[in-house]
């Protein structure tokens, strides 16, 4: 109950990218809500960033990562709010950040966030009632 309590007081989340905000609507539109209700929301993405990629010749990463800039902007997430994680664990990005939830497809990233000793919420996009349960748990 404390732990719930301290999240609902945070107002940083964060979002998967690929199969999770780049093909959803549903998933965009409450992005746009959190933002216009004054939530800081952050894309943590296992992608390589630009520069990395480039780096290992994969050149086709720059139009990804375009696209993925173009989707941001037009949902209104700070480029600054946008972490390549390079294929590192997530939790490594989002411990100790203050998120208080983060909303992806893949099984083990949240898995590895609900096993650690962080605070941030992990709930799977696929799961039918995500956005019901992030609307009572965070009071949207």
């Amino acid at each position: 109950m404390m732990k719930m309590m301290k999240m609902m007081k945070m107002k940083k989340c964060s979002f998967d990218y690929d199969d999770t905000v780049n093909n959803r609507e549903s998933v965009q539109q409450f992005v746009m809500e959190l933002i216009r209700t004054g939530w800081e929301v952050w894309i943590v993405t296992s992608r390589y960033n630009t520069k990395g990629a480039l780096l290992n010749g994969w050149h086709w990463i720059e139009d990804q990562n375009n696209k993925l800039f173009e989707l941001t902007d037009k949902l209104g997430i700070k480029r600054e709010n946008i972490v390549f994680t390079n294929h590192a664990d997530k939790i490594d990005y989002l411990r100790g950040k203050g998120f208080a939830f983060h909303v992806d497809d893949s099984f083990d990233e949240l898995m590895k966030i609900r096993e650690s000793d962080d605070e941030c919420y992990p709930i799977c996009v696929d799961y039918f009632a995500w956005e019901e349960d992030l609307r009572e748990n965070f009071n949207l």
